[in-house]
């Protein structure tokens, strides 16, 4: 992904992190939604860190975007027919990244290699070649929007649990892996770098 490295790092630590809590969770599931649900989750997670791996640490191209296209087209087509929206959403967003950064391939790899031999690019070429990168801007901006109310959401939504409401419920004795409030907090960990990887195409 385009962006500082600083950035593209602390997304890779952030959803990573994310990731393994969801493995470890859907670990302690019995077979249904809330481990369907947590797979996805863990797949997002890891996609993301994936996806969010600096470029001159690991260039994904040219098979890594086709690749996360076509998991993560695959993963937005279970969401769908298990009825969960907002995995299909996100799943889409992932595939549509990775479209994205397919698309721009051909002119990134035109100008690392003009650059190389000391040439230069036209205007046009350069301003062709962002365009391509920075996928459909009506599409980014309604992608953006919906994570960004996502994260507002789940983020209300963890508010209650850290006032000593669960504590008085009971909750220590729920698995550390299955409690409520790190759920929310995954799904507002994974809204914000979601958020943060779009902007960035």
């Amino acid at each position: 992904m385009h962006g500082p490295p600083l950035i593209g790092w602390l997304l890779v630590a952030l959803c990573a992190a994310t990731g393994t809590y969801c493995l470890l969770q859907m670990r302690g599931e019995p077979p249904g939604p809330d481990r369907r649900s947590a797979r996805a989750e863990a797949l997002m997670g890891w996609g993301m860190a994936a996806m969010a791996v600096p470029s001159a640490v690991l260039d994904p191209r040219p098979w890594g975007p086709s690749a996360f296209a076509a998991v993560f087209g695959v993963a937005a087509v279970r969401a769908v027919g298990h009825h969960h929206l907002h995995h299909a959403i996100g799943a889409s967003a992932m595939a549509y990244m990775a479209l994205a950064m397919m698309a721009g391939t051909p002119g990134g790899h035109g100008h690392d290699a003009s650059m190389a031999a000391g040439g230069h690019m036209t205007a046009g070429g350069d301003m062709a070649s962002d365009a391509a990168a920075s996928g459909i801007p009506v599409l980014t901006g309604a992608l953006l929007a919906y994570f960004a109310v996502y994260a507002v959401r789940s983020g209300l939504r963890l508010l209650p649990m850290t006032d000593g409401a669960v504590a008085a419920a009971g909750a220590p004795s729920v698995g550390w892996s299955r409690r409520p409030e790190l759920r929310h907090a995954c799904r507002l960990t994974m809204a914000i770098g979601m958020f943060a990887m779009l902007l960035t195409l």
